[in-house]
C-alpha cells in the first residue's frame, strides 16, 4: 500500500469519502458533498490539517485527516472505502500513522459513542477512553421535562 499527502486537487475525492463516512458512522452532519469539499479545502489550505491518501493497486482505499499541534496529533477522520473493509486496511493505515507521528506527543481521536464498531476499532488500536460528551438536543428539551 502506498501513501501520499493530499493536495488541493484531492478535495473533491476527500469530500465524497467524507460524505460516506458521515453516513456510515451515523453522524447528523447535513453538509452536501460541495460543502464538504469547501470545508476540506479550508482545513488543508489554512487550518493546519493534513490528509494522507492510501492507495492499493492504483485505487484510493483510505484516507486519514489529522492536525498536529505542539502537544498532540488529533486524528479527525479515518475512512476506508466500503468495498475494501474487513481486509485490515484500517489497521495498516494506523500502523503507518503511528510510525510517522511524533512519539512524544499525545494522540487523540473522537468517535461517536453509538458507533460501536468504531469504538471497538479505536480501543483495539490502543486508544483509551478519556472524555464523554453528553448533550440535550433543543427539540427534546421539553419532552424530557
Amino acid at each position: 500500500m502506498k501513501r501520499r499527502f493530499a493536495i488541493a486537487g484531492d478535495c473533491r475525492t476527500l469530500a465524497e469519502m467524507n460524505h460516506q463516512l458521515i453516513k456510515d458512522e451515523g453522524h447528523r452532519n447535513p453538509m452536501s458533498i460541495g460543502q464538504l469539499e469547501e470545508r476540506m479545502r479550508s482545513w488543508l489550505m489554512s487550518e493546519g490539517y493534513q490528509a494522507i491518501l492510501f492507495e492499493d493497486r492504483s485505487e484510493i482505499v483510505a484516507y486519514a485527516l489529522f492536525r498536529e499541534t505542539d502537544e498532540e496529533v488529533h486524528l479527525r477522520q479515518l475512512f476506508v472505502v466500503r468495498h475494501r473493509r474487513r481486509e485490515g486496511i484500517g489497521r495498516l493505515v494506523m500502523q503507518d500513522l503511528f510510525a510517522f507521528w511524533p512519539q512524544q506527543k499525545r494522540w487523540t481521536v473522537s468517535v461517536l459513542v453509538k458507533n460501536a464498531s468504531g469504538v471497538a476499532f479505536w480501543r483495539a488500536m490502543g486508544y483509551t477512553d478519556y472524555e464523554l460528551t453528553l448533550e440535550i438536543i433543543p427539540e427534546t428539551v421539553h419532552k424530557t421535562s
